[in-house]
């Protein structure tokens, strides 16, 4: 079995020293060394034999993120139709929906089952104000607790839109041009 770049080496080959023919005998295969460094004269040993390294670039893909560059939320606060699925879960189980959204936003599950305490719900409101500042949508904090004291429901149904709209997957398309 030969590997590349190397070749076997006959037996009067390797009785001679390796430095004459520019070769370092290593078991039964020899390595290209190069020119010859004895006080001998003779030509220098071929190069045909040394194995060439191609240099490789590996240049790997670059993430990226497709953002929404608006500043306002994608859906209304009442435009629960758009997404009848999580209007419907939200209305038949709300706490489950909230600590399902809650969950997809990357907080702890149980997190909104603590909106009982208080009378402005505070996981409602610190969620739609830390949603806000993520994806940098306008807005105020009065009208953060308008809306999560008066329409808390409607409130989970449209940050849980705004993080389908928001954090879509990215599909690559390889379009060439002919």
């Amino acid at each position: 079995m030969f590997h590349a770049g190397f070749k076997p080496i006959s037996s009067q080959r390797a009785r001679r020293p390796y430095h004459c023919s520019g070769m370092l005998p290593i078991l039964l295969y020899s390595v290209p060394l190069g020119p010859c460094l004895c006080t001998e004269t003779h030509a220098p040993a071929p190069h045909r034999n040394s194995v060439t390294m191609a240099k490789m670039i590996v240049q790997q893909p670059q993430p990226f993120v497709v953002a929404t560059d608006s500043n306002q939320w994608s859906t209304g606060i009442c435009a629960c139709t758009e997404d009848m699925a999580n209007c419907c879960f939200a209305f038949w189980c709300f706490p489950c929906f909230a600590c399902k959204t809650s969950r997809d936003y990357g907080e702890c599950l149980c997190l909104p089952l603590l909106d009982s305490f208080g009378l402005i719900p505070p996981i409602t409101l610190s969620m739609r104000v830390s949603m806000r500042q993520r994806y940098g949508i306008l807005g105020s904090i009065c009208n953060d607790c308008l809306y999560s004291f008066f329409c808390g429901p409607c409130v989970w149904c449209q940050m849980s839109r705004e993080m389908k709209v928001r954090l879509q997957p990215i599909t690559l398309v390889n379009a060439r041009a002919k």
